[in-house]
Parts: structure tokens; C-alpha cells; sequence
């Protein structure tokens, strides 16, 4: 009898440790088990090895059919206009042999921060112009430049998500300006799911001059619609497009200006991602804080981690997903907190820490 207890007892033990061993465990956060969907680390950059993540109009890092289902409030960071060698060259007007050791400096630091963040953000987007030099007159600078911007960001720990900008393909985009992006970056154009929230990253450079890219341009748009067709059908938590230009700065009713798209042009394709359920988009260009609301979809545009052109310094936005909606601030580099608190409401402004 005593030795059956035993085996018995040495069964339950073995039994117990199988258990541990092999059920699954989602790590999330900072190490703690969570219901997070797992992150495909191949396509995620390290310390000298830059990864695109793009592929056919996806994202890689992220399951698609995991992501698709809301699990939990998230958050992740958008950024804008790092703009290597913007300093140097448009605001101290150095004509030869300029640099861009404040763009690396200011890069760096959005770096770090968002590595010091908890809970850990999602993931970073930032939304255009990553280099300045233009691909078309300035080919061997801007690789240069591309060297520098991948070396700063494969120290991010989080998935990065590019989204191109007028510098980045030019101000009139042609085959070769954006093949040239794609084998560099990635897709100039793609969506993905993530915690049950549908993102549309979009190449806005189409809406400004698509002279010297119709076909292209056609392209995009066929898909883009076919995007609108995926909200209509999947009916995501929320519908969030990222893109460089903003439809306007203010007031969808301002005048046609550098910074924003075609008033005629603005209020058509706000209304169809209003229609198809689009309710914000992020935006950068304009190297300065602002934004509005076309009916309740909020355009917001983020100044640049980069050069300022207003009074605003160097940063980034922190959104915080929620099931029902989504808030936002603009944090200094360097002066966000190190953890976000997602029970005290953000109040959708610039938050400047001395």
C-alpha cells in the first residue's frame, strides 16, 4: 500500500510539472502573462540588423487572425518628421558637407523613451519624412541619411511602422522614387490588425501630386477602397489611418495651402473614411501641433520629433486605445512619464514637463 501511495504520489508530481511546463503562456508588458497576441520577431529589427516588416500590403510582425479580436486597452506612439538633416540644411543654411547629428541626438531620445514606457506601447508609427535629403537630387546624401535612421531605430524594442512622406518619394512620385522607398523602408502603402483595431497606412503623396505616378496612384486607390470595404464587413473596435499629409491643419473648410490636400478633393475622401466608419487619423508635415474634427472624425497632426516650424519642441504623441475610444497627448522628448496611468483621462493637447 505504501508503495502505491508513493507511485501514486510520484505521478501526480510528474503530472503537475507536464502542466507547467508545456501550457501556454502569453508574456506581454514589462514580463507579466497577459492575453497579448504574440509578435513574429523575425520581422522585428535589432541592433544592426534593420528588418522590413512589409510585405503584399501587410505587416508582418502582427497575426492577423490573433489581432483581429479586442482583448484589452493598448497603447502605441506616433512620431513625425525625424528628418534627417532638416536642421542643417533648411534652418542653419549650410549649403555643402551639412550633417545631421541633432536629428540622430533627437531620434535617440525618441528611442529611449519609447523603450522606458509601461505599460510597453504596441508599437511606433511614424508618419513620413524620415530622411530629408530628396531622393531624385540628392541620392547619395540621403544614404547617408537612410544609414543613420536605420542604425538609430533597431535599437527600438517595439515594432516600427514607416509611413512615407513627400521627402521620402519626392514631391511628385515616380516608379522609381518609390521602388527606391520600398526596397529601402518598405510598402509605401499597407493595413493591419492589432487588438481589434484596423489600421490603414496610406501614401497622401498620391493626393498631392500624382502627376508623375497616375498608374500608381490608380493602384492605390483601387485598394484603398478596398480597405473601406474591410470596415464596412469586419466592423472594427475602431478605424485609424496613418499618412504624412494632413487632409487640413484646422478646419476642413480652410484654404488650399503647402501643408494640407485640395479643399475639393479633403471633403470627398473625408467623407467615404467618415462613411466607412474612419473616425481618426494621424498625421505629420506640418512640423507643428494642431488639428480638428470633420464631423466626429478627428484629423490630428503631430509636430515633428524633429525640426519645429512653430513653438512647439521636439516629441511625440501617446494614444491609449480603449474599447469605446481613444485619447491622446503630446509629450516633450524625454519629459513623458515613464508610466501611463490608462484610468486618469488624457486630454488631447500638448503636455510640456519642466
Amino acid at each position: 500500500m505504501i508503495i502505491m501511495n508513493n507511485l501514486l504520489l510520484i505521478c501526480i508530481i510528474l503530472s503537475l510539472v507536464h502542466c507547467c511546463i508545456c501550457a501556454p503562456l502569453s508574456v506581454g508588458n514589462r514580463g507579466e502573462a497577459n492575453s497579448q497576441c504574440s509578435i513574429d520577431t523575425s520581422y522585428i529589427s535589432s541592433p544592426g540588423d534593420f528588418k522590413i516588416p512589409t510585405k503584399d500590403r501587410k505587416y508582418l510582425p502582427f497575426d492577423e487572425n490573433c489581432e483581429k479580436s479586442w482583448k484589452e486597452p493598448f497603447m502605441f506612439v506616433q512620431a513625425a518628421d525625424t528628418q534627417f538633416g532638416m536642421q542643417e540644411k533648411f534652418i542653419e543654411k549650410i549649403k555643402e558637407n551639412y550633417g545631421w547629428s541633432k536629428e540622430i541626438e533627437w531620434s535617440t531620445q525618441l528611442v529611449a523613451d519609447v523603450n522606458g514606457l509601461t505599460p510597453r506601447p504596441k508599437f511606433l508609427v511614424v508618419c513620413g519624412d524620415l530622411m530629408d535629403a530628396w531622393p531624385k537630387t540628392e541620392p547619395e546624401i540621403r544614404k547617408r541619411q537612410m544609414v543613420d535612421f536605420k542604425r538609430v531605430f533597431t535599437g527600438l524594442e517595439v515594432p516600427l511602422v514607416c509611413v512615407c512622406g513627400n521627402h521620402d518619394i519626392g514631391n511628385t512620385p515616380n516608379n522609381e522614387t518609390i521602388i527606391s522607398y520600398k526596397k529601402d523602408i518598405g510598402d509605401d502603402y499597407f493595413s493591419f490588425w492589432a487588438n481589434g483595431v484596423f489600421f490603414i497606412v496610406i501614401n497622401s503623396q498620391f493626393f498631392k501630386d500624382a502627376t508623375g505616378s497616375k498608374e500608381l496612384a490608380a493602384e492605390h486607390e483601387e485598394w484603398l477602397e478596398a480597405q473601406l470595404e474591410v470596415l464596412r464587413i469586419e466592423k472594427p473596435k475602431h478605424a485609424v489611418v496613418f499618412q504624412h499629409i494632413p487632409w487640413f491643419m484646422v478646419s476642413p473648410d480652410e484654404d488650399d495651402e503647402y501643408f494640407n490636400v485640395e479643399k475639393v478633393l479633403r471633403k470627398e475622401k473625408l467623407e467615404r473614411f467618415h462613411d466607412a466608419g474612419i473616425r481618426y487619423v494621424f498625421t505629420g508635415h506640418y512640423h507643428r501641433n494642431a488639428g480638428g474634427f470633420y464631423k466626429d472624425l478627428e484629423v490630428v497632426v503631430t509636430s515633428a520629433a524633429g525640426v519645429q516650424l512653430g513653438d512647439d519642441d521636439p516629441g511625440y504623441r501617446i494614444v491609449k486605445v480603449f474599447k469605446d475610444k481613444m485619447e491622446h497627448e503630446y509629450y516633450n522628448l524625454g519629459k513623458a512619464p515613464r508610466e501611463i496611468n490608462f484610468t486618469a483621462p488624457s486630454t488631447n493637447h500638448i503636455v510640456t514637463l519642466n
